[in-house]
């Protein structure tokens, strides 16, 4: 399966086409930050305040948004992230830079270097591109077995993840029970729209990835990502080679589906 890159199109990402900041966008998104926040506060108070509440970062645009939240309202929610060991540069780079700017040392979660090996030495280097199922094993070994490390003893963990992301994620809720993590699960971003993350983004100056500006509006695994083309969706570029039903790394799938 070769990784060809698609004409590329303007979208939210690229400085040319970010939205303008007016007085209505600006008010709407305090309206939403605020929202955000007393979510979060409440969610810490009823939870607990010593690191039983986590937020997953995977460092795309919506995630710096929370990143944001968190950090600069002193919120206190664990930040962590998973390194698949295949990310791209890109993204390292951005850890560094959130570090830096906000004064912390983010909690890094890598796979077990044995199930790695296993799969690569049974499958190839790049299975996934194989097979969904291999695909899938794929992300069973670099993310969902450290996110569970990642998650043992918490209460709940947050995700920026928004409902008008994919077909997947149709009337995603802003608070849900996970059952395959057995805790309690928060999606604040759930009703923001593209347009207001970026704006978020461009008023608060928050740094994002560099891939953002190359058209690549979601970002994970470099092999299994690429640049969106001329009428794609936003989450076109992840998994490419799939169809948009089968199109999550299993992070976010309820139990009792594929």
């Amino acid at each position: 399966m070769s990784a060809a890159v698609s004409p590329l199109r303007p979208s939210a990402g690229n400085p040319a086409t970010r939205p303008a900041l007016s007085d209505s966008l600006i008010a709407d998104l305090n309206t939403k930050s605020d929202a955000v926040r007393a979510l979060l506060a409440a969610a810490a108070a009823e939870l607990g305040t010593d690191g039983e509440i986590a937020f997953a970062n995977s460092f795309g645009a919506e995630d710096m948004v929370l990143t944001d939240i968190i950090m600069t309202g002193g919120l206190p929610i664990e930040i962590f992230s998973l390194d698949t060991g295949r990310l791209p540069a890109e993204t390292y780079a951005l850890i560094g830079e959130v570090e830096k700017r906000y004064g912390a040392t983010l909690r890094i979660y890598f796979p077990e270097s044995g199930a790695v090996e296993t799969f690569v030495r049974a499958h190839g280097i790049n299975a996934f591109y194989d097979s969904v199922a291999l695909r899938k094993v794929c992300c069973q070994v670099r993310k969902i077995g450290p996110l569970g490390r990642a998650l043992a003893g918490k209460k709940a963990w947050v995700t920026g993840l928004r409902a008008a992301q994919s077909v997947t994620r149709a009337g995603l809720p802003l608070r849900e029970f996970d059952a395959g993590n057995g805790l309690e699960k928060f999606n604040p971003l759930s009703d923001w729209s593209e347009t207001e993350v970026w704006a978020y983004i461009r008023l608060h100056q928050v740094p994002y990835n560099a891939l953002h500006d190359q058209f690549y509006p979601s970002i994970g695994c470099a092999p299994c990502t690429r640049a969106i083309a001329v009428g794609e969706d936003v989450r076109a570029g992840r998994w490419w080679w799939e169809n948009p039903e089968t199109k999550e790394c299993g992070l976010h799938v309820k139990e009792g589906k594929a």
